[in-house]
C-alpha cells in the first residue's frame, strides 16, 4: 500500500544520544528490500543529514534545509532548490545586528556566522559540520542562501517570530526544528513542498505515503503524506494533526511504523 516513506532525523530517526539503533536499520533495510522508497526530511543542511544516510545506505535523493534543497545521495546532483529572497537576507542581517542577535547562513552547503561562540559550537557538535567566520555578514547578502537561522531561548524566539511574522511572514516560511532555533527559508521550502515532489519524482501518489516527525517543522509533510505520523515524543501540535502516534524515538517509533504498516502488508 505505502511506495514511500520519509523521515525526520532528529529526535525521531536518532536517539536522544544521536544513534540510529541495529532494529531501525534491519527495518529500513527490509523496507527497501521490498520495494519501498526509504528516505530522510530534515532541517539540516545536506552535508550533515548525507553523513546520516550513509550509514543507513540509503543512495536516493535527500530533503534538506526543512525542504529547500533535494540532492541525490550518490552522485550529489540537485533536483529541486528553492533560495531566500534577498530582500529578507539583508533585512534579517540587518535585524540581527540591531538586536545583537547569534545568527546563521547557509551559503553552497557551508555554514556562516559572525563569530565562533557557545551557540555555534554546540549547533555544530550535534550537525556534525564545519563552520565559516564571516564578521560581516551582510557581504553574504547577495548571495543564494538555502536558510537563515536565529538561535535563542525558546520564549525570545516565539515573540521574535510573532513580530516578524507582521513585518516578512508574507515573504519568508518561517519555523522550528527545535526549540530554540527559528529557521528562515523560501516560502515553497517546506517538507510538505517537498514530500510532493519527491513523491511525484517516484510516479508516486501521495496517498501512498508515510511521513514521521516529531516538531512542528515537520507538520507540512505530515499533513501531506498518506499516512501522516508523530512519534510520542512529539510536540502535542503534531500529535493533533498527525493520523498515528507511535513509539518514541528511544523505543525505535520509526522500526515500528515499518513493521506495522509496511513488512507486514
Amino acid at each position: 500500500m505505502y511506495k514511500m516513506i520519509t523521515i525526520d532525523i532528529d529526535d525521531t530517526l536518532l536517539t536522544d544520544s544521536n544513534e540510529v539503533t541495529e532494529g531501525t536499520k534491519q527495518a529500513l533495510q527490509a523496507a527497501t528490500d521490498q520495494g519501498v522508497v526509504v528516505t530522510l526530511a530534515t532541517g539540516r543542511m545536506f552535508a550533515s543529514a548525507k553523513k546520516i544516510a550513509k550509514q543507513l545506505d540509503i543512495n536516493v535523493p535527500i530533503i534538506t534545509y526543512q525542504g529547500a534543497l533535494i540532492k541525490n545521495c550518490l552522485d550529489e546532483d540537485t533536483i529541486y532548490e528553492r533560495y531566500l529572497p534577498q530582500t529578507v537576507v539583508a533585512f534579517m542581517f540587518q535585524y540581527a545586528k540591531e538586536h545583537d542577535l547569534h545568527i546563521q547562513a547557509y551559503y553552497n552547503d557551508q555554514l556562516y556566522a559572525q563569530e565562533e561562540n557557545e551557540k555555534l559550537i554546540q549547533y555544530c557538535r550535534l550537525s556534525n559540520v564545519a563552520y565559516i567566520i564571516e564578521e560581516d555578514m551582510s557581504t553574504l547578502s547577495h548571495l543564494p542562501l538555502s536558510k537563515l537561522i536565529i538561535i535563542d531561548e525558546p520564549e525570545v524566539l516565539d515573540e521574535m517570530k510573532n513580530h516578524l511574522d507582521q513585518q516578512i511572514g508574507q515573504d519568508v516560511h518561517m519555523t522550528k526544528s527545535k526549540p530554540n532555533f527559528l529557521e528562515f527559508v523560501h516560502k515553497e521550502a517546506t517538507k510538505g513542498h517537498a514530500v510532493r515532489f519527491l513523491a511525484e519524482h517516484y510516479d508516486c501518489d501521495i496517498a501512498e505515503v508515510i511521513a514521521i516527525g516529531d516538531s512542528w517543522n515537520d507538520h507540512e509533510m505530515i499533513e501531506a503524506a498518506g499516512l501522516g505520523v508523530a512519534m510520542e515524543n512529539a510536540v502535542a501540535p503534531l500529535k493533533d494533526v498527525a493520523n498515528y502516534v507511535t513509539r518514541s524515538n528511544n523505543e525505535e517509533g520509526v522500526k515500528h511504523v515499518i513493521e506495522k504498516f509496511i513488512l507486514k502488508n
